[in-house]
């Protein structure tokens, strides 16, 4: 997302990002630290709390007791006094014998029952590689956390009889407090961190952009056209200075070039001109010759049909004449293409008579339909299927068994023409190119034909695609919406 924004809103957006980046890490790390200190702080007082209650049992297993201080009398050792001890000091506490089995508890009877009768045995392993260690086990029970400490009782020989559990509900309640009346100061800290450092990332992004918007604008509007302005900007950096300086280079040897530049492309332009022209008058002339050869090859005078052929002929003559005649006013209107006179035609007709043109016999032509009228221009139809047929038939002259097929079909609110050859078919590397002016693969051609084919296609708000195989041939699909 940031690749496409401009440089200022980068650093804009960089400034603001680091600063709230620090804040939300300082705000973790500052949750983090109360909580560390809360359970450092619980830690240490459940100790303190372990010290005081070590203190009076051991009180009333060596001066208080009657029976014997073994395992066994646990339990009525502490009869009432576990009771006395837990109210005092405010935590459940629970005795075990040295196998884990609970002998007394704190807790009422139906809070025992929820209690574990045995202490896991990864505590008992802990517990029994050193009489020393103090175990520490925290647990979540619902909302609550819960620190349970796992200790040995010892008679006064400092042997262990029994295990002392004691069980600590932390309350966070003033440290939470603490903790938010903190955040909520850092926040207004930080809020007003982020006031300052949005001004001061606009003033600063504007002070190392602003050069560079001049520049952008100055390069945005040069052209080759016109009288362009050199940049004059004081107190630049080296970077900016140097681009400065590249592009008044620039501008001085474009007002060099600028004549001869205009000089050039309007020769350019004539001479396309002229090559389109040329082009386009010559589409005509092919049919033209063609129809006229082939009328001389057939004509018979005494043909009962003899004077509808030459109705036909004429008319086809005529019909090319007047292309070429709209192309020979177009082009003193500076070669302008023939402009679209939409006529309502029978498509089907149009095109089965572009195709009789033609005299190969290998020329096919069929349709799925027998008429389809269609509002075209009846010239700029007839120049597409002609110009089709041209290149089709160049690409099966070396063939040994050519074929060229027209065909028109009606799919839904489409139509169809087809043009397919089993010529040489198109090399891979060149299809991207088939429809740019003046790409040919024909010695003598000027590449003006398919451009001039797909441009009126597109007019009409059509498409023409191609498929082709090498030395399989070459199929184009004219799409036109009915």
């Amino acid at each position: 997302m940031l690749k496409n924004l401009s440089l200022r809103k980068r650093i804009f957006i960089s400034m603001i990002l680091l600063i709230v980046l620090t804040s939300v890490l300082n705000a973790v790390l500052t949750i983090y630290q109360y909580k560390e200190q809360a359970i450092d702080y619980h830690l240490s007082k459940l100790g303190r709390k372990e010290e005081a209650v070590k203190s009076a049992i051991n009180y009333e297993l060596t001066r208080k007791t009657t029976f014997s201080v073994e395992t066994k009398n646990l339990p009525f050792i502490f009869q009432e006094e576990i009771y006395q001890i837990a109210d005092i000091h405010k935590l459940d506490v629970s005795i075990y014998d040295l196998e884990g089995k609970l002998l007394k508890s704190s807790r009422g009877s139906f809070i025992r029952d929820s209690l574990p009768k045995d202490i896991s045995k990864k505590i008992l392993n802990e517990m029994a590689s050193d009489y020393d260690h103090r175990v520490i086990d925290e647990k979540i029970h619902g909302d609550e956390s819960l620190i349970s400490s796992y200790t040995y009782i010892t008679d006064n020989k400092f042997k262990p009889i029994g295990i002392l559990n004691l069980q600590y509900y932390p309350d966070n309640t003033f440290q939470d407090k603490e903790l938010a009346e903190f955040l909520s100061r850092l926040g207004v800290v930080y809020f007003v961190m982020l006031l300052i450092a949005i001004i001061t990332a606009y003033f600063i992004s504007s002070y190392i952009t602003g050069p560079l918007q001049k520049v952008s604008d100055k390069i945005s509007q040069t052209r080759l056209s016109k009288n362009n302005q050199k940049i004059i900007i004081e107190n630049t950096s080296e970077e900016i200075g140097n681009l400065i300086h590249s592009y008044n280079l620039m501008v001085d040897a474009l007002e060099e070039s600028a004549d001869k530049l205009a000089k050039s492309e309007r020769e350019h332009a004539w001479r396309e001109m002229a090559k389109q022209v040329a082009h386009e008058i010559k589409n005509p002339l092919t049919p033209m010759r063609l129809s006229l050869q082939n009328f001389e090859q057939k004509f018979d005078p005494k043909d009962p049909k003899i004077q509808e052929k030459v109705r036909d002929l004429s008319k086809i003559m005529i019909q090319q004449i007047d292309l070429m005649s709209s192309i020979a006013s177009a082009f003193s209107d500076f070669a302008k293409m023939p402009t679209q006179q939409k006529e309502q035609l029978d498509l089907v007709d149009v095109v089965k008579h572009a195709v009789n043109i033609f005299t190969e016999s290998y020329i096919y032509f069929e349709s799925n339909v027998e008429h389809l009228h269609v509002e075209l221009d009846k010239n700029q139809l007839t120049r597409v299927i002609t110009n089709l047929l041209n290149n089709a038939l160049y690409a099966v002259q070396d063939i040994e068994n050519p074929a060229v097929k027209v065909r028109i079909s009606k799919i839904e609110n489409n139509i169809l023409i087809t043009i397919s050859d089993n010529g040489k078919g198109i090399d891979e590397e060149v299809k991207d190119k088939v429809f740019e002016p003046k790409f040919t693969t024909k010695s003598s051609g000027m590449g003006l034909g398919l451009p001039m084919v797909k441009n009126i296609i597109e007019t009409y708000n059509g498409t023409i695609t191609f498929t082709s195989e090498s030395n399989k041939g070459t199929t184009f699909i004219i799409t036109l919406p009915i």
